[in-house]
């Protein structure tokens, strides 16, 4: 979910990410993680609070205030440990020798994954 402030509607959050808000907390299914009593004001959700209770990673452009939050991981246990992507290296199709994804290191990266099956 990319945010353009760390407050957002609560119908837009739980539109966006197929979790809701109950006063029992921030919910999915069977799934409910309580929040701070602050995390909700005049309709409006804190995302820090929910990022810190759901697990949800939050990475943040503060210079262009740009934030992106990613998927929950407390309930299922899945977790990435930082936004640093592991090592990875392949044969470069052009030349044949070997590149390593750590090479553009402090670079945006897209990359793309095609299967023929």
């Amino acid at each position: 979910m990319l945010l353009d402030s760390l407050r957002v509607d609560v119908a837009d959050f739980e539109a966006r990410t197929g979790w809701s808000v109950q006063p029992q907390g921030l919910c999915q299914g069977d799934v409910c993680l309580p929040l701070p009593a602050d995390a909700v004001d005049n309709g409006m959700l804190d995302v820090r609070a929910v990022a810190e209770r759901a697990g949800m990673p939050l990475v943040a452009d503060e210079g262009r205030a740009v934030w992106a939050l990613g998927p929950a991981t407390a309930a299922t246990g899945r977790a990435l440990s930082s936004a640093v992507a592991p090592e990875l290296e392949l044969p470069d199709i052009r030349t044949g020798e070997r590149f390593r994804l750590s090479s553009l290191r402090g670079q945006k990266v897209l990359l793309l994954a095609w299967a023929s099956w």
